[in-house]
């Protein structure tokens, strides 16, 4: 430690070219700097695998809770993502009886697939359609409303408070624009969730506020609303972008969608596509003592950011991870939290939804859209805009449903 300095300050890599394409910038620093002081982010960046990975697992050196990111202030609460230990595990707990393997079996999957077809009936033939839109984005929605437990909450409502809630958290440059809509979004939630609360009081269900409110010790009023916002933030971006990211994946490969089709490797499919693009792309951690990575110095008080994205990408653990590869062999299943690739995070706060996410998306939406249109193709792939730097996913995904 002695020795050690600081990591290189990097003044040139912007927030604009890093929501435009990081990957490029990724691939190098992974190179030439893969500890990197960034100073438009105001972090210091770990781009490779092994290091992303032994910060998430070490939270007692690497804390969730930096009061230096604008979640707080997009939230208007303190959430369980910026919480550790017990704290975090106690919140965490109190909502996962809805996302448990049996619930979602018996709860979940039945009515999702029966939504998957509902949303795939209102699809016309033979023409151009935007899958955003048109189905990814509001199933993701509806689905998660009823997890939730806010069922009355509309797909467009739902969609606009995620966005706003994302844009809010990613607002690293503390622009004033996007917490502007958070302040609009927040009430709004705060209207629902609370009409919703009483409606599960008196007649429970199996979504995640009926088990929270209904709790024998439940945690504080507030932190249950703090809880469903968190979900509305990150459960319907990241299945909606999987989604579309996988499409973009197959359907620019056409051969790989035979043989997944053939081979019924829709798991495969799907965790190629959260690996190849990172729904979550980055995450923030604040160092609680001085410690060093790879030679350099990381002083108490800086905040590290784990970019999955680029961990995902990394040459020590994937052959030509810039590619998509539906039959990528071995196919890093991550159902545990351990494998390979870091799309769904790992340690304790690896993603509650995940195993939600496989069994809908997955298991059921992928293989139901391909028997549907046996023959959709992708209209324009130059054409799909990606965007994103802290979430990331395509923008648009225009096909001929066949």
């Amino acid at each position: 430690m002695a020795t050690a300095t600081l990591a290189p300050l990097d003044e040139t890599i912007g927030i604009a070219e890093l929501t435009r394409d990081p990957y490029p910038i990724y691939q190098r620093l992974r190179r030439e700097a893969p500890v990197l002081r960034v100073k438009s982010v105001g972090r210091t960046f770990l781009t490779k695998a092994a290091d992303t990975k032994y910060v998430k697992d070490n939270a007692a050196l690497f804390s969730s809770d930096d009061p230096n990111t604008p979640m707080k202030r997009a939230f208007l609460a303190h959430t369980l993502m910026r919480k550790d230990h017990d704290e975090h595990r106690a919140e965490r707990m109190a909502m996962m009886p809805a996302l448990m393997p049996k619930t979602i079996e018996q709860e979940w999957v039945p009515l999702y697939a029966k939504l998957a077809a509902d949303y795939l009936d209102r699809l016309p033939r033979g023409e151009v359609v935007d899958l955003f839109p048109a189905l990814a984005g509001p199933l993701a929605a509806r689905i998660l409303a009823h997890v939730m437990g806010i069922p009355d909450a509309d797909d467009a409502d739902m969609q606009r408070w995620s966005q706003a809630l994302i844009d809010g958290a990613g607002n690293f440059g503390w622009t004033p624009g996007p917490f502007d809509a958070t302040d609009i979004a927040n009430a709004e939630m705060d209207r629902c969730i609370s009409a919703n609360m009483a409606r599960v009081r008196a007649a429970p269900d199996s979504s995640a506020l009926s088990f929270m409110v209904n709790a024998k010790t439940p945690i504080a009023e507030s932190q249950i609303i703090a809880n469903i916002k968190i979900a509305i933030g990150g459960g319907i971006n990241e299945p909606r972008d999987a989604l579309l990211t996988i499409l973009y994946g197959l359907l620019t490969n056409p051969e790989q969608l035979e043989a997944v089709r053939t081979q019924d490797k829709w798991r495969s499919a799907f965790e190629e596509g959260v690996r190849w693009v990172a729904p979550i792309q980055a995450s923030s951690r604040l160092v609680m003592e001085d410690t060093e990575i790879r030679g350099c110095l990381i002083p108490k008080g800086d905040t590290v950011m784990t970019i999955q994205a680029s961990a995902n990408r990394d040459e020590d653990l994937f052959t030509d991870g810039e590619s998509y590869n539906a039959l990528r062999d071995p196919n890093p299943h991550q159902a545990f939290g351990n494998g390979p690739h870091q799309a769904f995070g790992n340690g304790p706060h690896h993603c509650a939804g995940a195993h939600l996410s496989r069994r809908t998306v997955g298991a059921i939406l992928l293989p139901m859209l391909f028997e549907r249109f046996p023959k959709m193709t992708l209209v324009d792939a130059a054409g799909v805009r990606w965007h994103g730097f802290g979430f990331r996913g395509p923008l648009n995904l225009p096909v001929r449903l066949r």
